[in-house]
């Protein structure tokens, strides 16, 4: 049985940390989707969500600040400057980060990551409490459409998943994607 609990109890930041460090996989609320949630450090949990996705490859994660992020980055300061400047809110930047920061598994081409600051309370409340970073990816399977209705995403989902951070129905639009590569910016989603 997946347990569904408001974004905004006073238990849901607690609950979605002991099911991250369990190696769990969540639903949660973002300003933009709904997104399955993991610990980017935990294999198991990481290749569930492939699973249920059916895909594999890079993946983005949720970041609690751009202090956060400028120690991850692997760039010249003037580099970090530019790639801090491009995050916040709906905006997801690929740029190379250090080693270990997440699982290999989720790193992108020249060991780049995919980094998101959602402005979403939840989101902002669980990532400066959670000590790794957490996988954001839109709740689909694929070539399907994102989910945007909590009852909806349990009814497909309840197998697989444990935990459902609701907020009502979200219906954004899936983040702008920048790629940061050799000093210059690509759109790869607008």
């Amino acid at each position: 049985m997946v347990e569904k609990i408001n974004w905004d109890n006073t238990s849901a930041v607690t609950k979605t940390c002991e099911v991250l460090k369990k190696g769990g996989v969540l639903v949660y609320p973002t300003d933009t989707l709904y997104g399955f949630g993991c610990d980017a450090k935990i294999e198991k949990a990481i290749n569930t969500i492939n699973t249920i996705k059916n895909r594999s490859g890079p993946m983005s994660v949720i970041a609690p600040s751009k202090y956060a992020v400028e120690t991850w980055l692997k760039l010249p300061g003037s580099d970090k400057k530019d790639v801090l400047k491009k995050l916040g809110g709906a905006t997801t930047v690929i740029a190379p980060v250090k080693k270990n920061i997440v699982s290999k598994n989720i790193y992108g081409h020249n060991q780049t990551l995919g980094i998101r600051i959602p402005i979403h309370p939840f989101c902002q409340k669980l990532s400066q409490n959670y000590s790794n970073p957490i996988i954001t990816t839109s709740v689909n399977r694929k070539k399907q459409d994102p989910l945007t209705n909590p009852d909806e995403i349990i009814k497909e989902f309840s197998h697989e998943i444990q935990l459902v951070i609701e907020d009502g129905i979200i219906s954004g639009v899936a983040s702008t994607v920048y790629l940061f590569e050799k000093n210059k910016w690509t759109v790869l989603r607008s």
